[in-house]
């Protein structure tokens, strides 16, 4: 990984939704998310502005509920395939909340985001896993990650992402990632 944390190959829109990780804390879970703004609807800079507190209430009905959330994540990987870097990956980006992974609360303090552009109703498209399989590979190869889940899974009966319509196969033929990956139907 490049020293400072930041991706060369990804557009960089710098969040102030982050902080530093706790003294020591070294970086071993990749949390998957998908999220779309408006709900289920793709395109636009909806999340861009909500990553970086920008998004405006009178945009659509939904802006409105969610004008005070401060959250971010490391990545994006827009629909296209296009990839977008908010927090450099030696920063905590704010993307797990209330979460824990075997029994290590706070998952943000040792974890990577990668947020799909999606919603649990649609499939994924092919140029996002190609891009999520590149990213991960790239993160597994800087970093000890000994899994690499969904927030479903370090949040269950919170969160649902990255939904149903997730290939876990298809993230599976990467080949040789470390540790966990979670098992699916």
């Amino acid at each position: 990984m490049p020293a400072g944390g930041w991706l060369d190959e990804a557009l960089h829109i710098v969040s102030p939704n982050r902080d530093p990780r706790p003294p020591g804390e070294v970086v071993s879970l990749i949390v998957i998310h998908a999220i779309s703004l408006p709900p289920a609807r793709f395109g636009g800079d909806g999340i861009a502005r909500l990553f970086t507190n920008r998004l405006d209430p009178a945009a659509h009905p939904y802006f409105a509920q969610i004008i005070g959330l401060r959250v971010s994540a490391h990545f994006l990987v827009r629909r296209d395939g296009e990839l977008i870097q908010f927090v450099s990956c030696r920063e905590r980006a704010w993307h797990a909340g209330l979460s824990a992974w075997k029994g290590r609360q706070r998952c943000n303090d040792f974890s990577l985001g990668i947020e799909l552009e999606g919603c649990d109703e649609s499939p994924f498209e092919d140029a996002q896993y190609a891009c999520l399989l590149a990213l991960v590979g790239r993160l597994c190869a800087g970093y000890p990650i000994d899994a690499v889940v969904g927030h479903s899974d370090i949040s269950p009966g919170r969160k649902t992402d990255p939904g149903p319509c997730f290939d876990w196969r298809r993230l599976g033929s990467i080949g040789e990632l470390p540790g966990d990956l979670p098992r699916r139907r």
